[in-house]
């Protein structure tokens, strides 16, 4: 990188292009998410157009925002004439309005311009924003012989072909039919009769992540995308949803590790911290009331100087145990129709999994401390505060999740550190309650 770096400086074009050469597209776009715009426009420059097109699409989006800027609309609607509808509306949707419309207007091919235009109607996480409108498509009426000459046609703009859809006279997809059945028919054949009507499409509003979720079930390729009369009107590829399925995946990480908004390693102090900050908060009022419930037993733990030694272990106890009831079901969760059925059996389950788990720990946990002070009534205490405090924290981590996904927010906060806040204060409440109730009686 600092011989390049050195090359670029002294505008060595021979080196340069000589290191490109034979380099994967994908590779010179990470290589120059290293570089800042300038340089990398410098760089670009001396590829030829097609080329040029395809790093600027595989740049990370925040460096290819900043990235664009270097260029006049002009030039980014050529590179938009060598992209596939949808990268071409990905790159779109990063500009300001007026620039936008102006690189529609620039772009030589008016079809790809309307169909892209088409694109940014719809929002950009719901299947129209994700599909692209390329793809083959054949009549129902047409013969086999026709059907071959139009797919030569339409094969020009595509990378690779999937499946050729069917529709009839208005767009209505119908179903699909195989390259291999295309050429193994007769010519003389209609495509109406060789067709298959067994087939799986999204709608152009269905959200990203139900996307996913539908070409990751049915192991697709690719899925059409139809509007609400059933008219065929774009494609979704599988790598596309790799994407999609990455970004979903970083988003609930963030989430899970009390991070609120999307936010990458290099961006600036105060966005890093505006957005760590609000659950660190969170975590300090959680904090500051934990020290107020042990304050308020603070007769009982001058009595009883032991009490005092067994809160972290109840406390840590009761966040590990929510974290993993909370991510499973999480997890769960993002495999929608999940809970649909057998939900009751799942629950039951999970309260069969925690009294397992507790009775474990809490057997444990009395011996230990039995060994360590020969109060039977401490070890009493915390076996069955621990006990206790399990039971209530897998219930809050699997109850949490679903609480929040049916008010549409994101389950995962209830991974983070949230649900750890909430049964820490539990487990202490639980813990002196145990302790007061023992000793009045003991």
């Amino acid at each position: 990188m600092e011989r390049f770096q050195l090359a670029v400086e002294a505008q060595d074009e021979a080196f340069i292009k000589e290191s490109l050469e034979g380099v994967n597209h994908a590779d010179i776009s990470a290589f120059l998410d290293e570089f800042d715009a300038k340089d990398s426009k410098y760089v670009l420059d001396l590829l030829d157009t097609e080329t040029a097109a395809d790093i600027i699409s595989g740049l990370d989006e925040d460096v290819r925002e900043q990235f664009l800027t270097s260029f006049e609309p002009g030039e980014i609607a050529e590179f938009i004439d060598h992209l596939q509808t949808d990268d071409g509306a990905d790159i779109l949707y990063e500009l300001p309005s007026k620039e936008r419309e102006e690189v529609i207007y620039s772009m030589e091919n008016e079809k790809k311009a309307h169909d892209i235009l088409e694109l940014l109607h719809y929002d950009e996480d719901v299947a129209g924003g994700l599909m692209a409108k390329e793809l083959i498509k054949a009549n129902l009426n047409w013969t086999i012989k026709q059907c071959i000459e139009e797919i030569r046609k339409q094969a020009e703009n595509l990378d690779k072909i999937y499946a050729v859809y069917v529709v009839d006279n208005n767009d209505k997809l119908l179903g699909k039919v195989s390259l291999k059945k295309l050429i193994l028919t007769r010519d003389d054949t209609k495509v109406g009769e060789i067709y298959e009507d067994d087939f799986v499409s999204v709608e152009t509003f269905m959200p990203e992540e139900e996307v996913a979720a539908v070409i990751r079930k049915y192991d697709l390729d690719a899925v059409p995308v139809v509007n609400l009369k059933g008219q065929l009107v774009g494609r979704i590829t599988n790598d596309d949803i790799i994407d999609v399925i990455t970004e979903l995946a970083e988003e609930e990480r963030q989430l899970m590790s009390g991070i609120t908004d999307d936010v990458e390693e290099d961006d600036s102090i105060w966005k890093l911290s505006k957005a760590r900050l609000p659950w660190l908060m969170i975590g300090l009022g959680g904090g500051a009331l934990a020290a107020f419930f042990i304050g308020f037993y603070e007769e009982e733990i001058i009595l009883i100087p032991a009490m005092s030694f067994f809160i972290p272990l109840i406390m840590a106890t009761g966040g590990n145990v929510g974290i993993q009831s909370s991510s499973i079901i999480v997890q769960s969760l993002a495999n929608p129709g999940a809970f649909e059925e057998n939900m009751g059996k799942r629950l039951f389950k999970s309260l069969l999994v925690s009294i397992v788990n507790g009775a474990v720990l809490a057997l444990m946990v009395y011996f230990v401390v039995l060994g360590i002070n020969s109060d039977e009534t401490i070890a009493r205490v915390v076996s069955i505060a621990l006990f206790s405090v399990v039971l209530l924290s897998s219930f809050m981590g699997t109850i949490t999740p679903l609480l929040l996904d049916r008010f549409d927010i994101n389950p995962a906060l209830a991974s983070g550190p949230f649900i750890t806040t909430a049964n820490d204060l539990l487990g202490l409440l639980i813990y002196f309650g145990v302790a007061s109730f023992l000793y009045q009686f003991s």
